[in-house]
């Protein structure tokens, strides 16, 4: 146990160096040659940009993928020393799935006016997505605020 508490402890800081030696970069490493012009303005990029964003992704993927992995282990553990309670689990992560299809469905496909932008990222499957995660957000935003409250009336009620 102690092997995987030091593993975790140096994974940790290596991955905080580099994550506090490439926002550095970013930050003060000056502008590139390319200058992009918005709504008149002229706007440097930095000229760490790409790595930066490409270390967000990585941390991103990293994240997604550790918290996949304890929650499908944490699953089939459930599933093996409690079964009523892993049957409410699986309730659990089907309503998040509904949740998700009723957001994709509330998205919109139709191209998002943006000032100063010229691609073809801001339609169709990319604009659905992007409303997706906003609607997702509110809903789950909503509940948090929603559970807060919750326990915080029940805890209230339970003094009495």
């Amino acid at each position: 146990m102690k092997d995987y508490k030091k593993l975790a402890s140096w994974s940790l800081l290596a991955l905080m160096v580099i994550g506090i030696i490439v926002s550095v970069m970013f930050y003060l490493g000056g502008m590139s040659e390319e200058v992009h012009v918005v709504a008149g303005d002229e706007l440097g990029v930095p000229r760490f940009t790409d790595l930066f964003l490409y270390w967000n992704y990585i941390l991103l993927a990293l994240v997604f993928a550790i918290t996949l992995c304890f929650v499908c282990v944490n699953y089939v553990q459930l599933w093996k020393n409690n079964k009523k309670k892993a049957i409410s689990y699986t309730a659990v992560i089907c309503g998040f799935v509904l949740l998700v299809a009723v957001c994709w469905l509330l998205g919109s496909a139709e191209k998002v006016e943006i000032v100063g932008y010229e691609g073809h990222d801001n339609e169709g499957f990319w604009a659905q997505l992007s409303d997706m995660m906003i609607y997702l957000c509110y809903c789950l935003l909503c509940g948090t605020i929603l559970t807060v409250l919750g326990g915080w009336i029940y805890t209230k009620t339970l003094n009495k």
